[in-house]
């Protein structure tokens, strides 16, 4: 291995996607550069995507970082998240239903476009290779590059695949058994929370327990957007919802609690609740059985900045992996990138998830939220009254979830594969 050891990292989600998952891929490729490796992000071309957000510095970001990025194309264009013209769309709409239903990753173009951008690296180019998913055809794309380069290459779970609580339908035999062979030939795999990982292992019998790597928060990013000035008591929540395990109902039936104890015209009767993300129609819908509509004030999808904004302005954020109190272990896994912007603003995260979850532990042991199950809409209530009467202390971001903190776990996984791959090779 060089001073500088090198990192082929394969991320679909990288920006300027506007995107959650970019939030990880991004810190990933910036702090590994600042820990001395030579960072080579493949990553599609950003036309080819939707939801872009193209700010003037992110160009400057990646060459001050020192970040190379190899832009693929797709060789399925018709598939792509983007297609151009009406007919395209239509085409490509079908054919995603179809592909979907057939257990194909819709991103079955991407394999052959990134052999294609990748055919000139040679082994004195690579140390190792990281892939993360989803979208985890990624996952066969890093053990082909690894066959070619004779490179040690290691996998990065965003979420589970086959073991995924957020999928109700059952997996094919295939695509459980490519995931099955992933594993056992990968140099090491890593996920974000310790539920997952013990699933993972039990899953597929390994005889290793996955890394715990966690999302977090990046304090260079967070620090210089200043906070939305709402003009009352906000209550936020951010992201998506997968009804009937995460929904928004507990949360409201809480809050028609809180307008009985707090009327309008009293001490904290002046507060709002607000939701931004894509699905307007479920928190309408809430809002309007709980009689909260005058409440409750939609801002649809916005860019990254504008929710971080309104996350270090509000006075509460809500986050939400499961109303359902008898959850599974999968279920208990589920920590949302959100929590982690929350404890680096300080905000007070209210958060319904089931006893003993990863969730729990992160954010209990950071002293920045309380946990309720889905049922527990009175203590929901009476804990809202109470941040809103300003008992409550204002916790201090925890450093562990830091990006700069946990790069370093990375950086170490990362070294010891390609140490583990060195050895091996000598000792054959």
């Amino acid at each position: 291995m060089t001073a500088r050891p090198r990192l082929l990292f394969l991320a679909h989600p990288f920006p300027p996607l506007n995107a959650p998952a970019c939030v990880r891929t991004w810190n990933t490729a910036k702090y590994l550069a600042r820990l001395g490796w030579l960072v080579r992000v493949v990553t599609p071309d950003p036309w080819l995507l939707r939801r872009m957000r193209t700010p003037p510095e992110f160009t400057e970001a990646v060459r001050r970082e020192g970040i190379e990025l190899v832009l693929t194309g797709h060789s399925w264009k018709l598939l792509c998240t983007s297609p151009r013209g009406i007919v395209s769309k239509v085409v490509g709409g079908i054919g995603r239903r179809i592909i979907d239903r057939l257990q194909i990753d819709t991103r079955v173009g991407w394999p052959q476009a990134v052999m294609t951008a990748c055919r000139d690296l040679t082994p004195d180019d690579v140390d190792v290779i990281l892939a993360t998913g989803s979208p985890f055809i990624s996952f066969s794309i890093a053990e082909r590059l690894s066959r070619r380069l004779g490179r040690p290459f290691v996998l990065d779970y965003r979420d589970p695949w086959t073991g995924s609580p957020h999928v109700d339908r059952p997996w094919l035999p295939r695509v459980i058994e490519k995931e099955r062979s992933l594993l056992k030939r990968c140099d090491a795999a890593i996920i974000v929370s310790a539920s997952w990982a013990r699933s993972i292992q039990r899953q597929f019998d390994l005889d290793y327990l996955p890394h715990v790597i966690s999302n977090g928060y990046d304090p260079e990013e967070l620090d210089p957007v200043p906070p939305h000035n709402f003009g009352h008591f906000a209550i936020i929540y951010t992201g998506g919802f997968y009804p009937p395990k995460r929904a928004i109902t507990p949360v409201m039936a809480a809050l028609r609690q809180v307008a009985t104890l707090r009327p309008v015209g009293t001490a904290g009767g002046d507060w709002r609740f607000h939701y931004y993300g894509r699905d307007n129609d479920h928190v309408r819908a809430s809002a309007e059985k709980f009689g909260l509509l005058d409440r409750v004030v939609l801002h649809g999808p916005v860019p990254r900045a504008e929710a971080l904004a309104a996350l270090r302005g509000a006075a509460i954020s809500v986050v939400i992996t499961t109303v359902l109190d008898d959850a599974t272990a999968e279920d208990k896994g589920i920590v949302t990138g959100k929590i982690f912007d929350a404890l680096g603003y300080g905000v007070p995260v209210l958060l319904v998830a089931p006893r003993g979850s990863d969730a729990e532990s992160i954010v209990t042991s950071s002293g920045c939220a309380r946990r309720f199950l889905g049922s527990e809409t009175h203590p929901m209530a009476s804990y809202i009254v109470e941040l809103m009467a300003g008992t409550a202390p204002k916790p201090a971001p925890p450093r562990d979830y830091a990006w700069p903190a946990i790069a370093g776990s990375l950086d170490a996984i990362l070294r010891d594969a390609i140490e583990t791959s060195v050895m091996r090779k000598e000792v054959r």
